[in-house]
């Protein structure tokens, strides 16, 4: 793989004209109030792991509509709480997982809640939640294009809901301090905290590691790669609704939420992903608002940083608990 995108000094300063829709704010408005008529609750079942240094939770809280969408809550056995928390959201086609595969968080002191993202967890860990909303019209297979013609019933109005909605619910959970709650997931998981961020003005920080869903409109144009390909595949079916397809997408390109969010973040981006490529990284991390920095893998693809940006993840967490604490 050679290098995908334009020189890094260019990246550097590539800051492109945002597409927002005039009714940006009033519509997420309207979808965080309506899903909110449900209170924010976390259902919690213990689960014996045969693990012994820490406490996990099998947990159900009200998402999108109120349906239940899944989650583990892991933490530290026996320490004093409330924990600084991070809520952390998988990458595409990936669920939850099982268990035992979140333990770094908790192995740092902190809680971390895993949501379930509705509808996947079939292609590379399992997944519980069904996606129970609009939008059967065509899709190509997967789900960036489930309910594309409208932005009312398109799939990732349901799931940044759910990513809300899941801070919400951790926040009333008594092991968790709700003011020292971070956000943060690779990938979709990235596009997923960025998007929160964007929407929940008070978390204490976000984590974005080579996020999707940022600037998507190019990234369709640069990339052959899934799952931006999904939606070229639709339009190049649909001739005559690709400006339809990306007036719903821009209620959720991650650069319109950049452009809101103001908590501390931490990207990561690298020079060699073709599934994220960096221009579209970038653009999101230049019209960020709030405090930045980002990490910067040039001879990598979408693993990015992998197990060598662990520590700068964990250091800059620490960093943020511990102005919380003071």
């Amino acid at each position: 793989m050679a290098f995908v995108s334009m020189g890094l000094s260019d990246l550097e300063k590539y800051h492109p004209e945002r597409t927002e829709p005039a009714d940006f704010a009033a519509f997420w408005a309207e979808t965080l109030a309506e899903a909110r008529s449900a209170p924010a609750v976390l259902e919690t079942t213990p689960v014996d792991t045969g693990l012994t240094t820490v406490t996990i939770e099998d947990v159900t809280f009200p998402g999108f509509g109120g349906q239940p969408v899944k989650g583990w809550l892991v933490r530290p056995r026996g320490a004093e709480g409330p924990l600084p928390t991070v809520v952390s959201y998988v990458g595409y086609g990936g669920g939850r997982g099982l268990p035992h595969d979140h333990l770094l968080w908790a192995s740092a002191g902190y809680a971390q809640l895993v949501m379930d993202t509705r509808g996947q967890g079939a292609e590379w860990a399992v997944g519980d939640t069904p996606d129970e909303g609009p939008g059967s019209g065509p899709a190509y297979p997967g789900s960036m294009t489930r309910g594309i013609l409208d932005p009312a019933t398109y799939y990732y109005r349901r799931v940044f809901t759910d990513g809300v909605r899941a801070v919400d619910a951790v926040r009333t959970h008594e092991a968790v301090d709700p003011a020292r709650v971070l956000v943060a997931g690779g990938s979709q998981g990235g596009g997923i905290a960025l998007a929160v961020a964007g929407l929940v003005p008070d978390v204490a920080g976000v984590l974005a590691d080579v996020p999707f869903l940022q600037h998507i409109r190019r990234a369709t144009e640069i990339t052959d790669a899934y799952p931006y390909k999904e939606v070229a595949n639709f339009c190049k079916t649909h001739r005559d609704k690709i400006e339809t397809v990306f007036r719903t997408l821009s209620y959720f390109d991650g650069l319109n939420f950049a452009a809101r969010a103001t908590a501390p973040a931490l990207y990561s981006v690298a020079l060699m992903d073709d599934t994220c490529p960096p221009d579209t990284v970038y653009a999101s991390y230049n019209h960020y608002l709030g405090p930045k920095e980002i990490s910067v893998y040039p001879y990598n693809g979408h693993e990015g940083g992998g197990g060598h940006h662990v520590p700068v993840a964990l250091a800059f967490a620490a960093s943020l608990v511990r102005t919380r604490l003071g």
